[in-house]
């Protein structure tokens, strides 16, 4: 596999058509950097979509995923292990949840959504909570369960019908007052709309749903698959507010690549499931809890959260310096940020970037993602001012 055309066809035959045909061949990484099969560098500033927290090659989780499956990789969830335990312990202390939280391991944020289904679905009360509610434009997966979530329409329709009982509502703070009643199980909640653009809330909103489902004893599920674990600046989105969830659903940067999910439950939550109601085989082994911390472990020792939002600010400042007209918008928070652009011209913006040597991606016509490896520093900030210089003044 020496040459594109080569690998390109390759794919094209061996893989299944769900995917758009891959941008580059990538063969290794390095801090924030990957090179692809002909020997290019790239600067890496999407992480594996908000998941290589680490960057790549990290010696922290390289040495703890060597030593982990030299002694014991997986043993099923008849039994557990020191480093499953670990890992919960630690994801009940980071998040808050305590010592009436519970942690349900899974290998995947959409299997985690899929857990938070079923949770949502034990909160029936006297069997009239029926509803489970997500927000228009939303992503949750794509999976049956979190498809059926997902609030945009076009991902939905070619697989439905899906799981009845959900609703999409508008992010409007009537949207809620006019949805939330005593009928409502849960409501499920991106603090921040990823694959929408990386769109923020409008102001109130999480705490007065947080307000609307305690008084309705419905669940507030928060859905932080990709705002968690450093990247918005605090451990969790929700960190920033003076409330608590009653479910947390976790993923990505978790692991910084190795697959692994949770669902992380307070309170009266979390006596909801009874043995035998949810498993999964490979959730919660040694080697993903391994891997989880010594990623956890390492942003805490190395004070990542905090240079998560320093991250945050460099990068509005540098794109504002750049001053393109074609940015009309910087959303987001820590190291999650959006550009909103005048123009759908975001897929000719990336594609731009990429050749430049930059990862950014386009999850929609008019915006362009950024989320790089919470590691970075100045230089690579620096670096990326001059590719993404070069990415606009090329669509130019």
């Amino acid at each position: 596999m020496n040459s594109t055309d080569d690998w390109r066809q390759r794919f094209g035959g061996a893989m299944m058509g769900s995917y758009s045909p891959p941008l580059a061949m990538l063969v290794r990484g390095q801090g924030a950097h990957v090179w692809d099969i002909d020997g290019k560098r790239y600067l890496d500033f999407l992480a594996g979509i908000a998941v290589n927290a680490l960057g790549h090659a990290h010696p922290a989780l390289v040495d703890a995923v060597s030593a982990q499956v030299a002694t014991l990789a997986h043993v099923s969830n008849y039994f557990s292990t020191p480093p499953q335990l670990e890992l919960a312990e630690r994801l009940l202390r980071i998040t808050g949840a305590g010592e009436g939280g519970r942690v349900f391991f899974c290998n995947s944020g959409t299997e985690g959504i899929e857990a938070a289904i079923k949770l949502a679905r034990l909160n029936r009360g006297d069997g009239s909570r029926t509803r489970i509610l997500s927000l228009v434009n939303s992503f949750h997966g794509r999976t049956t369960g979190s498809l059926a979530l997902t609030g945009k329409a076009a991902l939905r329709e070619p697989f439905e019908p899906l799981l009845p009982g959900v609703e999409h509502i508008e992010s409007t703070l009537e949207a809620l007052e006019e949805a939330i009643d005593d009928t409502v199980a849960a409501l499920v909640v991106e603090p921040i709309k990823g694959e929408a653009g990386v769109l923020d809330l409008p102001e109130g909103f999480l705490e007065r749903a947080r307000e609307l489902t305690a008084q309705h004893g419905a669940l507030l599920i928060l859905d932080e698959i990709q705002t968690g674990v450093g990247r918005t600046g605090t451990w969790f989105a929700f960190q920033q507010y003076d409330f608590q969830p009653d479910a947390l659903v976790l993923a990505k940067g978790i692991a910084g690549g190795v697959p692994i999910g949770a669902l992380v439950t307070f309170g009266w939550a979390s006596d909801l499931f009874t043995p035998g109601q949810h498993g999964s085989t490979f959730g919660g082994n040694p080697l993903a809890t391994a891997a989880g911390n010594a990623v956890l472990g390492e942003i805490e020792r190395a004070g990542l959260i905090g240079n998560a939002g320093r991250l945050g600010e460099r990068l509005r400042t540098i794109v504002a310096e750049i001053g393109s007209p074609l940015i009309t918008e910087i959303r987001g928070q820590g190291a999650l940020i959006g550009l909103g652009l005048s123009a759908p011209v975001a897929a000719d913006l990336a594609a731009a970037a990429l050749r430049a040597g930059l990862i950014v991606n386009a999850p929609n016509p008019s915006s362009i993602r950024i989320a790089p490896p919470l590691i970075v520093g100045e230089t690579e900030l620096e670096e990326f001012r001059l590719l993404f210089t070069q990415a606009l003044e090329a669509l130019s």
